[in-house]
């Protein structure tokens, strides 16, 4: 090819080397802001965006995701870079597999999307040391995020290795790519008091270095209020209708709605209710917000050691729009895309048009967009969080449920309610299968040895902090050492008492080589205290703690200097007093044995430490199992079903699944037998499972499995029966849905604003199974003032009696059915003055 273009004439060269270059200036896009909105390409954008972290899914998962959310009205995905999940040392990246970042942002590109990108390079994010990597730690003279040169230089070298690289893909729109935002630092607003002058100093610097990084897009600073110009400050919270910018120039931009929250191993689960969700997403955007952004429409998983905190659970499902499992969350994911469709018929006039705020009552408001081109547009607003109420704009009335918003894209005509969820319920199961065991003898154990195995790595006088020592390459640290008694005990029925304090996570103590007890902290507080009676034999005990750590810190000032370990050891109730371990010889050793073979990676399968068992113990600690599995069966996603085991940690075909704890939550963990969305939002609001484990499933993916020969590794802390290990598929197998008579009934894909709604058009019942299943039996139907939720209906005082037959005839034995709320469908009104509903619940199959 090279030959040939030497060849060409020297004028036709010239010619085709303009017309490349023209062909590149057209296909760069031109990102800039004003106090509407971004303006891509001369043009003003309202944009949804949907926060999808990619280390948190896998590559084979990337695609379904990106279509799920670009389904569910998405423009744009947003993500995190994780800074420690990429430079695991010093200058060595690692780009590869669930950290692809090019790939996932190719992915994004290909699906036809935006792409907002978040380098931080911290990230907070419930991710393991806010991403930030544990060596730069211990990089002498270094503090996270302030004026110290160090951490600036390693954080300046990052940012620009990503943006380059991005660059080199020409990803960035201003090189006719997709990614029109980047954001530097993360919710550091909060933080920047802490480090007195060095935190504002380092925050003008971070703003700097981003913009000189010639991006061509604009750069965010979330929660930063003294952001600099040009860089626009952004919200995150619950609810940002409130939020201004800290310049008249810059567009309202929401980076975080969270529409759900975080779980703690040992707390019941938090979960935001979608008309909640939608209420407070209709407010930002009729108080003039332009983007929005879900953090995040899908959670994913914590494989590995990813998660932060400490103890946040493997899932990050985050009560999410897409579950864990990459599945749609209904009714959340549909009444959000119903609200995103609606938005976007206001986008003009929400855009170019002037706004009024008009009263409409103590509590109820109107926000009204009118535009040159004769568009209007109307948010009506009762934040009333207990009374509904009916409401008079442009000389018509409307009904204004409590806490809702209704959206008018012509200011006459409701297309949409925030209260009002006209999408089904779908109601998954995880259903149990075999691990379907593929060799007769499949079984294979190893055991640690307690305490010190192997050499000793060090002794010391005293403890030592258990992350200075681990650096994070392991949850595990042992300390050990021995005392003398002269006398068994309990000599007179009253046992001597073990008492360790620890700064966190958790211990395991054993005396003797035996387990006598373990401990932990929580979510709220990573030291505890702990005291467990002993026996004692005469002459010499030893005595080995193993401590451990469930995630590092992940936010806060100063948060990596938050340290773990033992701080106390003592014995009481002794006959010569209190014995003080605390000052003597403590012998340490880091991490497990088996971590250090790598029992869990395929090429270890064979290692002579396993011992091959026809049937493996039960209720053994610190045990390591190795298990031949079969690929369960069909093409759902796949948990792991961890409720007969204690705590430890599993891996699939050398793919680190997490730490598995079947930690329970206490039985009045603010649970609620209901859930009321009016009212402010706050994660003790709706909370389920108290009383059971925080997580007993753990997400495995399809892809990670071998058509044959795959090899499940567990490694056991405490204690439990391997054999009751399950696979279970995730499964749809109920729908339900509950519609009222004044539910808007629009068609919003073909809304016409020249076409009124003036009632005629009933609202509708609208059921569908998974596809490949069918509507297999309907377990409850009722037409009028039925109650309660879905797999919990009641019949009210008004019930047509036709009810179960109706919708049988409509629905059953295929997949997808209509039933409408008209007269049609149910006759005369049996009940004439009550606003009907019609709930149902069907079974798929």
């Amino acid at each position: 090819m090279a030959a040939a273009v030497g060849r060409l004439p020297p004028l036709l060269l010239l010619f085709l080397l303009a017309l490349l270059l023209v062909d590149d200036a057209a296909a760069a896009s031109s990102v800039t802001y004003d106090n509407r909105s971004l303006i891509i390409d001369d043009r003003r954008r309202l944009l949804i965006s949907t926060s999808i972290h990619y280390p948190r899914s896998v590559p084979a998962m990337w695609p379904k995701l990106v279509a799920e959310a670009k389904d569910g009205g998405a423009d744009c995905i947003e993500t995190y870079v994780f800074w420690n999940g990429h430079e695991t040392a010093p200058g060595q990246y690692y780009f590869e597999d669930r950290f692809d970042l090019v790939q996932f942002a190719r992915v994004v590109k290909d699906a036809g999307l935006y792409l907002m990108l978040r380098i931080g390079p911290f990230v907070a994010a419930e991710w393991n040391f806010g991403g930030l990597p544990v060596w730069l730690h211990y990089i002498p003279g270094t503090v996270f995020r302030t004026n110290n040169e160090p951490f600036k230089s390693h954080m300046q070298s990052f940012t620009t290795k990503i943006v380059d690289m991005m660059k080199n893909e020409q990803f960035f729109a201003s090189q006719g790519g997709h990614i029109i935002l980047a954001q530097i630092e993360n919710e550091y607003g909060g933080d920047e008091q802490a480090y007195g002058a060095g935190g504002k100093a380092y925050a003008m610097w971070a703003a700097s270095m981003a913009l000189a990084q010639n991006t061509g897009v604009p750069w965010t600073m979330c929660q930063q209020s003294d952001a600099p110009d040009p860089v626009i400050n952004t919200c995150n919270s619950f609810y940002c209708d409130q939020f201004e910018p800290n310049s008249p120039t810059k567009p309202k931009i929401w980076t975080e709605n969270w529409p759900g929250w975080f779980q703690n191993f040992g707390e019941s689960n938090p979960h935001r209710p979608p008309e909640d969700v939608a209420f407070s997403v209709a407010r930002f955007f009729g108080k003039g917000g332009s983007v929005q952004n879900y953090y995040v429409y899908h959670g994913g998983t914590n494989f590995g050691r990813t998660t932060g905190g400490p103890f946040i659970t493997t899932s990050y499902d985050y009560d999410a729009p897409i579950d864990e499992y990459g599945l749609r969350r209904l009714p959340k994911w549909a009444h959000l895309t119903e609200l995103h469709k609606s938005i976007k018929l206001c986008e003009h006039s929400l855009l170019y048009g002037n706004s009024t705020l008009l009263s409409l009552g103590p509590q109820q408001e109107a926000d009204v967009y009118t535009d040159h081109s004769g568009g209007c547009a109307a948010f009506l607003a009762n934040i009333d969080s207990e009374n509904d109420k009916v409401v008079t704009f442009r000389n018509i009335q409307y009904d204004l449920p409590a806490w809702s918003v209704s959206i008018l894209p012509d200011c006459k005509n409701v297309v949409f309610n925030t209260a009002k969820v006209r999408s089904q319920t779908l109601m998954m199961d995880m259903v149990p299968e075999t691990l379907q065991a593929s060799q007769p003898d499949p079984w294979s154990i190893f055991t640690e040895t307690i305490g010190i195995w192997d050499k000793k790595d060090f002794v010391q006088n005293g403890f030592v902090d258990h992350i200075n020592t681990t650096k994070d390459s392991t949850d595990y640290l042992w300390y050990t050492t021995s005392f003398d008694v002269n006398i068994s005990y309990p000599a007179s029925g009253n046992h001597p008492v073990l008492n360790i304090d620890s700064k966190g996570h958790g211990v395991h103590a054993f005396l003797n080589n035996m387990l006598i007890g373990s401990a932990y902290g929580n979510g709220s507080e990573s030291s505890f205290s702990v005291h467990m009676p002993i026996n004692l034999k005469a002459g010499k005990n030893d005595i080995a703690l193993l401590s451990m750590t469930v995630g590092l810190h992940n936010a806060g000032a100063y948060y990596e200097w938050v340290g773990a370990g033992l701080t106390s050891v003592n014995i009481s109730g002794i006959k010569n007093g209190t014995i003080d371990l605390s000052s003597n010889n403590w012998a340490y050793k880091i991490g497990l044995e088996g971590e250090h073979y790598s029992l869990f990676k395929p090429d270890q399968a064979n290692n002579q430490r396993w011992r091959p068992q026809s049937e493996p113990p039960k209720d053994q600690p610190l045990t390591w199992y190795k298990v031949n599995v079969e690929v369960p069966q069909g093409d759902d996603p796949v948990g792991l079903d961890m409720l007969s085991m204690g705590k430890g940690l599993a891996w699939l075909n050398g793919n680190a699944i997490g730490r598995y704890w079947l930690r329970t939550s206490s039985t009045d963990d603010r649970c609620n037998s209901s859930c009321n969305y009016r009212g402010t939002f706050s994660p003790d609001k709706c909370r389920s499972g108290c009383g059971n484990p925080t997580q007993r499933w753990y997400h495995v993916p399809r892809s990670w499995f071998h058509p044959s020969g795959n090899t499940l590794v567990v490694f056991e802390e405490q204690g439990g029966d391997p054999t009751k290990i399950t696979f279970s598929r995730r499964v749809a197998t109920s729908i339900c849905s509950f519609v009222s008579e004044n539910h808007p009934s629009v068609d919003l894909e073909s809304w016409d604003r020249s076409v009124s709604d003036d009632g005629r058009v009933a609202a509708k019942v609208q059921l569908s199974c998974p596809k490949g299943k069918n509507i297999s039996s309907i377990k409850f139907a009722s037409f009028g003032d039925p109650s309660g939720t879905c797999r919990s209906y009641q019949q009210g005082s008004c019930h047509h009696p036709s009810s179960l037959s109706v919708v049988e005839k409509a629905c059953l034995n295929i997949n997808s059915c209509t039933v409408s709320l008209s007269k049609e469908g149910f006759g005369e009104d049996i009940c004439p003055g009550v606003t009907k509903t019609l709930a149902v619940e069907a079974d798929c199959s």
